[in-house]
């Protein structure tokens, strides 16, 4: 006998739907987790670029606020504002650390051939930065013959750190400055219980009296008591700060020499346990 052909047969199965989704979806999935790597490497390399082991080091600029480069200005100003005619070589050398090859000698400088000047005290009051690494500063000196001079120091901090001069001075005016200014909002201070203790605060503050002072301060205020006594004449006026927090006192006081002076004083006030007391006068000493 002879076998009849072999007949094909269709086998059905069944497979959960997620898994036929995954199956058929897998390659879109994996080309879209490629192109969110790339994206994301991009990002990093661009916000924070890898650097060589043996890269150059870069010194960071200075502020204006560094003691250093003001420092150099103040010593700079104070020596280019100080000269004798009768030692001319001495007023010189007083520029010899600060001379480079670029600058004519003693900065251009030519004192005339009598007199001296000297500087009574000197301040920078002002600063700017006008490029990475370079500080100008406006410095103020009183001297004796001509009075109150501004001087613009520019200085620089080379790469090694050391300072130098970063062109020539200038002479400049002052900044800028109104009239005195004292706040409009504060409104007066009407508990007269409030009004005794601060009173009496202030002139124990002022004698100084540390021991009876301390009747009406709170606990772990912290004050620190003036050199100078003074006698306490009046308080003209006391108001409120704008948070209520603090009180300011003007008062008239005297020195022992019969001396007057028109000061004001911020006092920290608080109520603990119905009485008025004081957490501070003016300052923090702890800061």
């Amino acid at each position: 006998m002879v076998a009849g052909p072999t007949r094909p047969r269709v086998v059905v199965s069944t497979h959960p739907l997620w898994q036929i989704r995954l199956r058929y979806g897998l390659p879109r999935y994996l080309l879209y987790a490629t192109c969110a790597w790339g994206l994301a490497a991009s990002a990093r390399f661009a916000l924070a670029p890898p650097h060589g082991g043996r890269g150059a080091v870069l010194r960071s600029p200075a502020a204006p606020s560094d003691l250093g480069t003001r420092a150099f200005a103040a010593i700079f100003a104070r020596r280019y504002l100080s000269w004798d005619a009768a030692s001319p070589q001495a007023s010189g050398g007083s520029l010899a650390a600060f001379q480079g090859p670029q600058f004519e000698a003693e900065f251009g400088r030519r004192i005339p051939a009598s007199g001296q000047q000297h500087v009574e005290w000197i301040e920078v009051v002002q600063a700017r930065q006008p490029a990475p690494g370079r500080d100008v500063y406006t410095v103020a000196a009183q001297t004796d013959s001509e009075g109150l001079l501004c001087l613009s120091v520019g200085v620089a901090r080379l790469a090694d750190g050391r300072l130098a001069l970063a062109g020539y001075p200038a002479f400049v005016g002052p900044p800028g400055s109104d009239p005195a200014w004292s706040p409009t909002h504060s409104s007066a201070v009407e508990d007269a219980s409030l009004a005794t203790v601060v009173k009496r605060v202030l002139r124990n503050y002022l004698l100084p009296s540390r021991d009876e002072l301390a009747a009406d301060l709170t606990p772990g205020a912290g004050v620190s008591l003036p050199p100078l006594a003074l006698r306490l004449l009046s308080v003209q006026r006391l108001s409120w700060t704008q948070d209520r927090r603090s009180v300011e006192a003007v008062v008239q006081t005297e020195d022992a020499r019969g001396a007057q002076y028109t000061l004001a004083y911020e006092l920290d006030v608080a109520i603990a346990q119905g009485r008025w007391e004081v957490s501070a006068v003016q300052m923090d000493p702890d800061t």
